[in-house]
């Protein structure tokens, strides 16, 4: 809140403590703090952690005789939106709801500070009326309605940025030290900034016919962000300042090209894998944040239950053989498999990863970037890895049919072998595997489990209520109505902590298969994968499905989520 000319403290006072938010001994704790230091007594309470801006903002509302409004549950029209200039709303910290009969209905969050409503009724040469809301509320509306960067595109627009110097950027990058007076590097650095608050993973800067389209990645879905219009003008400049912060050819339009920015924001550290693309609208640029100082997930935290936790701990102490992770980009295989190296590094254990690119830095692990530019490759580090006498080796994927073999004999010369494959289920990595031209018999005597797995979004523990699935569903899914009865199903709603998407943050299903001596068997006679699926069915393989019910009955996700990202053929709870 701004400094003002009017403050009635007693009467705010009396009115938080007949709401029952406030004692009165706190309130007079906060009048004798606010008559020592001059500062408002809604400062003070929020200082002293006695009630927090809403609550304040509601009582004075009321004393003032003024509407306090949730900018959130509101729909403003466009109309509004465009007589305002992006630079009045950014500047004053307000926005524009509604006007009719020449007066400006505008949210504020500070009512008292009349300086800015004489600035505003001169600015629109229009009368205002003002109601309340938090500052919080304020800043999320301009972003939704005008789009990140919008006062920076603006001035773009008026000609206020004409010269636009870049500076090429050493290895580190420092957003809130960045200072320069270039709109563009500005307006780059608060789209990054916005996805880093968003806990985005992924930024698509997409060229389009007529338009500039910026999305994010956040638990795996795509979003649009909000950007101000006619950004489409500035779209070369955008995309050669991102290629120049990740030491890209500016020049170069015709052909792909691949970069990394090591990023400071704050006390984070993080790396940005900036890739290009070149389209009909000019070139698209994908951008994957890594956090690089991201807390390394143990087993437990996984989303692994007891039963399957067992099967993969017995997998992961075997002295030697492989162990596959499935599933397709982006549904958690390398966070699985850096969670099992960190269960087993010890002292006396040497391991060493050969990954593109490090994901996770690992105190006590040897960790080898692959460099194509080079020929620095997955097979090439293989053939030496072994002079470094390794006890486990983490290959960060298996690609080609050269890396594919010299993973298999490094595990039958004694190696315990952690690696991932491309394939939809955990028995087509034996599929996958022979297609590769890979003996059965080797791939019998190597391999000691497969894993698939998915990513489901959690649901907003804030904002879930219960649910029920419909009858025919449940007879689809094999599920009955009485076991239906007995869970805690829930379904997303959306609130202001989850972005009103009704999920935050996300959890993994898997199924593990542990090799046994009949499924070495059906791999030798080169068995379908089907074959091989219903044999470790009736082993006692759960069911990737069966593994996200689980976590539907616990109220933990939506059954739309686990359909969403399973196959129909992979639901079997019910298998004979």
């Amino acid at each position: 809140m701004a400094k003002t000319t009017v403050s009635k403290p007693q009467e705010l006072g009396r009115i938080l403590v007949a709401r029952n938010e406030l004692d009165p001994d706190d309130l007079e704790r906060a009048l004798r703090e606010h008559y020592q230091t001059g500062e408002r007594l809604g400062q003070v309470l929020i200082k002293m952690g006695l009630a927090t801006e809403e609550t304040i903002l509601k009582a004075l509302a009321q004393q003032l005789g003024m509407t306090y409004v949730r900018l959130s549950d509101m729909t403003i029209p466009r109309e509004v939106i465009q007589r305002v200039p992006a630079k009045i709303v950014t500047h004053y910290h307000l926005m524009p709801i509604s006007q009719s009969d020449g007066v400006f209905r505008v949210a504020v969050s500070d009512p008292l500070d009349m300086h800015t409503l004489d600035d505003l009724r001169l600015v629109l040469a229009s009368d205002i009326e003002p109601v309340i809301a938090t500052r919080d509320e304020i800043e999320k509306a301009i972003k939704r309605y005008y789009g990140i960067g919008a006062e920076t595109v603006e001035g773009m627009i008026n000609g206020k940025s004409e010269s636009i110097e870049v500076e090429r950027e050493s290895e580190v990058t420092d957003l809130e030290a960045s200072e320069e007076d270039a709109s563009i590097v500005r307006f780059v650095n608060q789209v990054i900034t916005e996805a880093l608050a968003s806990r985005a993973t992924d930024i698509h800067v997409e060229p389009m016919e007529h338009d500039l389209r910026i999305r994010y990645r956040i638990d795996g879905m795509l979003y649009e962000a909000a950007v101000p219009p006619n950004l489409k003008r500035f779209q070369s400049a955008i995309i050669s300042r991102i290629k120049i912060m990740a030491d890209l050819n500016i020049a170069e339009r015709r052909l792909p090209q691949d970069g990394k920015i090591k990023l400071k924001m704050g006390e984070h550290d993080y790396d940005l894998r900036v890739s290009t693309m070149p389209t009909p609208y000019g070139e698209s640029i994908g951008i994957r944040i890594l956090y690089r100082e991201a807390e390394l997930i143990n087993l437990e935290r996984l989303g692994l239950d007891e039963f399957n936790l067992a099967i993969l701990r017995r997998m992961i102490t075997r002295p030697y053989g492989i162990i596959l992770n499935t599933g397709p980009t982006g549904s958690g295989k390398s966070t699985t498999l850096y969670a099992a190296l960190s269960e087993i590094n010890k002292v006396d254990v040497k391991i060493i990863s050969i990954e593109d690119p490090i994901e996770y830095r690992m105190a006590g692990v040897t960790q080898v970037q692959v460099n194509p530019v080079i020929d620095l490759t997955f097979s090439r580090i293989l053939r030496s890895i072994l002079r470094h006498d390794p006890d486990v080796i983490l290959v960060g994927e298996i690609r080609d049919t050269e890396t594919a073999e010299i993973t298999i004999r490094t595990a039958l010369t004694g190696h315990l072998v952690f690696s991932t494959l491309h394939t939809n289920d955990a028995c087509g990595a034996v599929t996958r595997l022979l297609d590769m031209g890979i003996e059965p018999f080797l791939v019998a005597s190597s391999c000691i489990g497969f894993i698939a797995q998915r990513l489901v979004r959690l649901l907003c523990t804030h904002c879930k209520v219960p649910a029920t699935i419909p009858d025919e569903m449940l007879q689809h899914l094999r599920i009955s109505r009485e076991e239906a009865a007995q869970a805690h199903i829930h379904r997303e709603v959306g609130c202001e902590k989850c972005r009103y998407t009704g999920f935050h943050g996300r959890t993994a299903i898997y199924e593990i298969v542990s090799v046994n001596e009949s499924l070495k068997r059906l791999i030798v006679e080169r068995a379908p994968a089907n074959v091989l699926r219903k044999d470790a069915l009736k082993h006692g393989m759960r069911p990737i499905r069966e593994d996200g019910w689980l976590k539907i009955k616990k109220g933990l996700t939506t059954l739309n989520e686990v359909l969403r990202v399973t196959m129909e053929e992979e639901f079997d709870v019910k298998e004979e």
